[in-house]
């Protein structure tokens, strides 16, 4: 059996060979920079960026004066740089014709602005999950070829040194073969109350924040921040948590996608959702558990937002069940292997993360520089991302429909069943336009 050091070993070389990138850069001593959604995320992507020494940040953008005004002094006291603040993206790229924007909006904008950016020319680094809806994702997919330009997702587990090892533990054969790939999310929560819709901050252009979705009215448990159990504007914890776990599957198995999805859940313990002109919560399920049956093995993810989970040893992660053992890939908890031969040792990896955030956004950003000077794919390119970013949202379909769809991973479409391939899509609000 591999030792634990020689897979730590490995990992750390691979992460000091991303810090060795060569210096050379665009002129005036770094990119042209830009920041699309510059709150709390946004900011943290872009300070990692900015410590990296290759750029020069020239735009910040969001719809909140009061965000915008602190994120462009935070800037200007960090690195010098004198960003201009913009409300809208479009006359951002118009006027100060960014070579890279980092996007780090609600997931409902992705498409639309990352569409605008590869058309503008720049190089996109695009926070998961790359779409909405799964058509709007693959037009993601087509402006960035059309386009030529590199397109970086944030699946930044794809790079994390203890996923490196783990990944290439799981590769080696030492698992066996896998034939089922348990991914999951647990947390504590318990009944939801209502909260009373509120009068939109002056600072804050709330039409324009919801953009292509619905306008709902302003409540301040849908934003800042609450926007990700809103399924008008984002997917709930599978399309938040399930996408970074379920990118794992794909990375391992090199499958582009299952052959039926099947998906349950509801909202037993937070109660029914609530809207309306006094009071709204959130709709996304408290719990779900979804089957993606692939040719040779079945992928579960499911997801609690109650009870915890303290009675296991892991409350986050995926569990790869093999002939010789499971192994588990977590987050702060590293990665380890149980064998099922009880003589044989645990072989265990701890996390090398990036804190206090636990991530590793700086290795993600070196990749995306390095394939931008380089021509290379990026370690999370955006057709691969897209397609990891696909299996939430098709068992988000499969919830909505309460019956399982037969898809065609190849040609991307529902198989047989004309009401499920409408969900492929939304109506956007006017003005803006569907991408086709």
């Amino acid at each position: 059996m591999t030792s634990r050091r020689s897979f730590l070993t490995s990992a750390t070389a691979a992460s000091i060979t991303l810090s060795a990138l060569p210096s050379f850069g665009a002129e005036g001593g770094g990119f042209r920079t830009a920041l699309i959604g510059s709150g709390w995320w946004g900011m943290n992507i872009l300070r990692e960026a900015m410590a990296s020494g290759r750029i020069q940040v020239v735009a910040l953008c969001d719809v909140d004066e009061t965000v915008l005004t602190n994120s462009v002094e935070d800037v200007k006291s960090e690195t010098g740089d004198e960003a201009k603040g913009y409300k809208d993206y479009r006359k951002l790229l118009a006027e100060a014709k960014p070579e890279i924007v980092i996007i780090a909006t609600p997931d409902h904008w992705h498409a639309l602005q990352t569409i605008a950016c590869c058309q503008a020319g720049a190089h996109v680094l695009v926070e998961k999950p790359t779409g909405h809806t799964i058509k709007e994702s693959r037009a993601m997919v087509r402006a960035a070829k059309e386009a030529g330009v590199v397109v970086q997702v944030g699946l930044h587990r794809r790079i994390g040194p203890h996923h490196v090892a783990a990944m290439e533990f799981l590769k080696s054969g030492q698992v066996g073969k896998v034939g089922m790939v348990r991914c999951f999310a647990d947390s504590k929560g318990g009944p939801e109350a209502a909260k009373p819709n509120s009068k939109v901050p002056e600072t804050l252009d709330w039409n324009m924040w919801c953009g292509p979705a619905p306008l709902r009215p302003f409540n301040t448990k849908l934003h800042p921040g609450g926007w990700r159990n809103f399924l008008d504007y984002a997917n709930g914890t599978m399309g938040d948590w399930g996408v970074h776990w379920l990118d794992q599957v794909l990375l391992w198995s090199g499958e582009k996608g299952p052959k039926k999805v099947f998906c349950a859940g509801g909202r037993p313990i937070f109660g029914a959702a609530v809207l309306n002109d006094k009071e709204q919560t959130t709709d996304a399920p408290d719990h779900q558990v979804a089957t993606f049956e692939f040719e040779n093995f079945t992928a579960i993810w499911e997801h609690r937002k109650f009870a915890s989970n303290n009675n296991e040893k892991h409350g986050i992660g995926a569990y790869f069940y093999g002939e010789k053992g499971v192994l588990h890939i977590g987050w702060r908890d590293g990665w380890t292997f149980y064998p099922t031969d009880p003589k044989a040792p645990t072989v265990h990896g701890d996390h090398q993360l990036q804190e206090p955030d636990g991530h590793n956004i700086a290795l993600l950003w070196a990749d995306f520089i390095q394939a931008i000077e380089t021509g290379r794919k990026p370690i999370a390119d955006i057709e691969s991302a897209h397609r990891s970013s696909c299996l939430p949202m098709l068992g988000m379909l499969s919830w909505k429909l309460g019956r399982s769809i037969q898809w065609d991973a190849e040609k991307e479409e529902i198989i047989g069943d004309p009401e499920a391939s409408k969900l492929l899509s939304r109506e956007y609000r006017a003005p803006w336009v569907y991408p086709v």
